[in-house]
């Protein structure tokens, strides 16, 4: 292995500092000059970009058009719905001024003071409160309803402690915006966008998920009902990936959003917000790669297939280029992602570690005794295995490699899930066992007392109310001694 590999922390000995290394190692990201913030590199923003593909494909089937509404939100916007604000207020980063101006002692640039604001303006941390203002223009009868929005752009979250990806003052992100004309509608607007980022999580991104509804504690802010895909890492830690969020008719009163119904009465329009954003990706890495580097899923790899030939002189060079140029056409033409790479600046020992490290899926191989045989080496990034095969048929067999793949590490996944998902009634059991990471499956009372009780003592939160789970006979709450409500997924989480 190249030395870049061997300088990779495992993940038994320190799971963070690994997936901090990866991050940085397999050419994702890296830290920008501006703290919290982060530069996305090519390859970490090729797999973004097929995020976005295919979670705009689904959106669009729905009936959501794309929009774009601007970056900056006048500060009087979030005084008008309460729980917003006071949810965000936290996290707002304000510009107050528009100018600079050289400074007096040739020093450099200054705010000039005669350039205040008026009034502030708040960098997005979400777009509710200057796109239901917007709205209240655009709607005004039961016929332009529904009306189903979705924005993809970036927001600010003034955050204190960062980690690439997974928590960043800054990222990217879609965030999904509709108005109904029924509550009955708005609610199955939630629920819908929350199976469809469960269906791309699970069928694209290969990650088994935990389905829920939210506690009213860890709710959106402004929500009536929050709904929740959960993943477990691999250090048994839970990474809240999607929400999707019923806002009642909050919105559509604070920004005084009316419309005429179809019995010619004055209603409120009833309202949902839906978004995921880059912390996709660290779920994407925590969940498959391992001590080698990024274990990707086919269907998002930026590079399904490499080929790399091992030649000597420049007469087998041209052998191999017309050979192996003719195969990576061939199996572009089935609409794979391939790379034939033939340079001659990088060794193949070297070119072998570093597109490992990178999770490309399929790796082909061709020495000079493989020309000479018709055949070539093939081996799967996921189980690491690798095989001399004739080079006839290497197309379908490559093909049904990648599915194969697609569906390996997502039952691998499947099985970790499965494997640490525990029911639990014991409260000393619960915080014994909470440390070394996994789901658990409580009774819980409901209360945002025995909630923050259980955060307070172990720094577990209830993660979810899981769809999936039956509620007819929850128990007794662990903490409380109380009658349960519902059993809930209580874990640690990122």
């Amino acid at each position: 292995m190249a030395k870049e590999l061997k300088n990779l922390t495992k993940r038994a000995e320190n799971y963070s500092a690994w997936y901090n290394e990866l991050v940085v190692k397999a050419d994702l990201a890296e830290q920008a000059d501006v703290r919290g913030c982060m530069v996305i590199k090519p390859y970490g923003y090729a797999i973004w970009e097929k995020i976005q593909q295919s979670l705009d494909r689904r959106f669009k089937e729905t009936g959501v058009q794309n929009v774009y509404f601007p970056m900056l939100i006048p500060k009087s916007f979030l005084s008008k719905e309460a729980d917003h604000v006071e949810g965000f207020a936290k996290e707002c980063a304000v510009v107050t001024h528009y100018r600079l101006k050289n400074a007096a002692d040739g020093s450099g640039v200054v705010v000039d003071p005669e350039a205040k604001l008026e009034e502030e303006l708040i960098i997005r941390p979400t777009s509710e409160t200057t796109i239901w203002n917007t709205y209240r223009k655009w709607i005004h009868s039961w016929r332009d309803l529904p009306l189903l929005c979705n924005q993809w752009c970036n927001v600010m979250r003034w955050e204190m402690r960062t980690r690439l990806f997974l928590r960043t003052s800054e990222f990217l992100w879609q965030e999904g915006h509709t108005a109904h004309a029924t509550r009955e509608e708005a609610e199955e607007r939630a629920k819908q966008m929350i199976r469809v980022y469960a269906d791309f999580v699970e069928q694209e991104m290969a990650i088994p998920l935990v389905v829920g509804v939210k506690s009213e504690t860890e709710r959106f802010a402004g929500a009536l009902d929050t709904y929740t895909i959960e993943a477990m890492m691999q250090d048994g830690k839970a990474l809240q990936s999607g929400t999707s969020h019923f806002l009642g008719q909050n919105f559509g009163k604070a920004f005084d959003v009316q419309f005429v119904d179809q019995e010619n009465k004055l209603d409120y329009a009833w309202a949902t917000s839906w978004g995921v954003s880059t912390r996709l990706m660290g779920a994407l890495i925590m969940t498959h790669s391992d001590d080698n580097g990024l274990v990707l899923p086919p269907n998002l790899a930026p590079i399904q297939v490499v080929i790399v030939p091992i030649y000597k002189g420049e007469a087998e060079k041209a052998a191999f280029d017309e050979k192996l140029g003719a195969l990576a056409d061939s199996l572009r033409k089935r609409g794979l992602t391939v790379k034939y790479d033939n340079a001659d600046n990088k060794r193949p020992g070297f070119k072998f570690a570093d597109y490992e490290l990178k999770g490309v899926p399929v790796r082909l191989v061709m020495g000079g005794r493989d020309l000479q045989n018709g055949t070539i080496e093939v081996m799967r990034r996921d189980t690491l295995e690798k095989e001399t095969v004739p080079m006839d048929g290497i197309e379908d067999r490559v093909e049904a490699m990648l599915q194969d793949i697609q569906h390996n590490i997502f039952n691998k996944a499947k099985a970790f899930l499965d494997a640490h998902i525990f029911p639990c009634d014991n409260y000393a059991e619960f915080k014994e066992r909470v440390k070394d990471g996994g789901f658990f499956l409580c009774p819980w009372d409901g209360t945002a007392e025995t909630e923050a009780r259980i955060k307070e003592d172990t720094q577990a939160t209830v993660r979810c109310i899981p769809f999936d789970t039956d509620q007819s006979n929850p128990g007794t709450d662990m903490v409380s001694g109380k009658p349960a409500v519902c059993r809930a997924i209580i874990a640690r989480s990122y």
